[in-house]
């Protein structure tokens, strides 16, 4: 497997994010995740996207990181959003997810964010049971979009 920076709006990303949106739909009865995403919001040094790919060139994974400051959506300043990290059924239980975070607090540690934060929800344990495992605790207070749902779940780490 290989963890290559990529576009937001990549071909392969849309591909992937069309699974990922389907999956939430499915799990919470909605359209997917509604939260205004923009290909610049991930462009180093405000933000970046990677994507995983198997030996054969077939993408298996996304993840992404963008700036955040304090405002309406209850972020603080210096945060470093997690957004759209996903891996594919087949490859799931490889380690990949863990590893694509690793790389993601890294880069965002390198451009001075000094708080890595995500929003999910009831409806995702393995989401949860990753980042939890990885050092993510409950935000003090909720943000994004989804903050005022009962099933959703903020948590955050210090880089």
């Amino acid at each position: 497997m290989q963890i290559v920076t990529a576009r937001f709006d990549h071909p392969d990303a849309r591909k992937l994010n069309d699974q990922v949106q389907a999956l939430y739909a499915e799990r919470y009865g909605s359209e997917g995740d509604l939260t205004p995403l923009d290909p610049e919001m991930f462009e180093p040094p405000r933000g970046l996207f990677l994507m995983i790919y198997n030996g054969a060139g077939r993408p298996m994974g996304t993840g992404g990181w963008r700036s955040q400051e304090a405002g309406e959506e209850g972020y603080a300043d210096g945060d470093a959003e997690i957004k759209r990290m996903f891996v594919v059924d087949e490859a799931r239980g490889q380690g990949l997810a863990r590893a694509m975070l690793a790389r993601l607090e890294e880069s965002a540690r390198a451009a001075g964010r000094t708080r890595m934060v995500l929003e999910t929800g009831t409806k995702q344990p393995e989401a949860i049971a990753l980042y939890v495992s990885s050092g993510y605790a409950p935000a003090d207070r909720k943000f994004g979009v989804y903050r005022c749902e009962p099933e959703s779940r903020c948590y955050a780490k210090a880089l």
